[in-house]
């Protein structure tokens, strides 16, 4: 077998290890350091897919790998972060418990995109990776924005959040997708308005802005599938 087609494989292992690291860290007590890891497992998990197209060794095993990488990075590590700080100011032994609901939807969310034959160009649902990045951001939002920091970090509000995601992971919600057929404006206005509203919150507040980002994303795939249905 050639040596190009593990290649895809072992990036995915990658994205797998930095999950691992993360939920280590996470149960260390350093949440912040273990969300980060999160971020780079979100790079490795963009790299897998581009390096299995670009080398056209696409396979059945590498996209099952890929799902079980993503349910630990992206479904028990945010399970985690969820968890440990809502713990922190818990008064109620099992709410933070709650939290672990994210990493059930997560496997849910996963295994019906490997046999849902309609989101070839668009996402239904929104996809495991951009809820885990707006959990892992969440506390550099908190520290930015100290007094609604206070109000997002509570236990109840943090379960809210877990419920909010796990739903929106298997809802039947269009998505944004950046893949581009032209560059055309009026067909991509939505693309590049999410393109621009990103940039801006990024460069403004750095990884406090993924929160808001996330939220973008999905508020403006429901104004386009608002204004197609007319």
């Amino acid at each position: 077998m050639k040596i190009k087609s593990h290649i895809p494989n072992t990036v995915t292992l990658l994205n797998l290890l930095s999950g691992l690291i993360g939920i280590v860290w996470v149960l260390n007590g350093n949440i912040i350091s273990g969300a980060y890891f999160i971020l780079l497992a979100a790079f490795f998990d963009f790299i897998d897919g581009f390096a299995a197209r670009m080398l056209k060794v696409q396979s059945e095993i590498g996209k099952q790998l890929d799902s079980l990488a993503d349910m630990v990075s992206f479904g028990v590590l945010p399970g985690f972060i969820l968890f440990s700080m809502a713990e922190v100011n818990s008064k109620i032994e099992w709410l933070p418990y709650c939290t672990l609901v994210l990493p059930l939807f997560s496997a849910l969310r996963l295994a019906k995109f490997n046999i849902d034959t309609r989101q070839s160009d668009r996402f239904i649902g929104v996809p495991t990776p951009a809820a885990a990045l707006f959990v892992s951001t969440l506390p550099h939002f908190a520290i930015q924005w100290v007094q609604a920091g206070t109000i997002i970090t509570s236990p109840f509000v943090l379960v809210g959040i877990a419920f909010g995601l796990s739903l929106l992971l298997v809802s039947e919600i269009p998505l944004i997708a950046l893949k581009f057929k032209s560059f055309d404006f009026s067909s991509n206005l939505y693309r590049y308005l999410l393109i621009s509203i990103s940039v801006v919150l990024f460069l403004s507040l750095g990884l406090a802005g993924f929160p808001l980002i996330i939220l973008a994303y999905i508020g403006l795939s429901m104004v386009e599938n608002a204004t197609q249905r007319k």
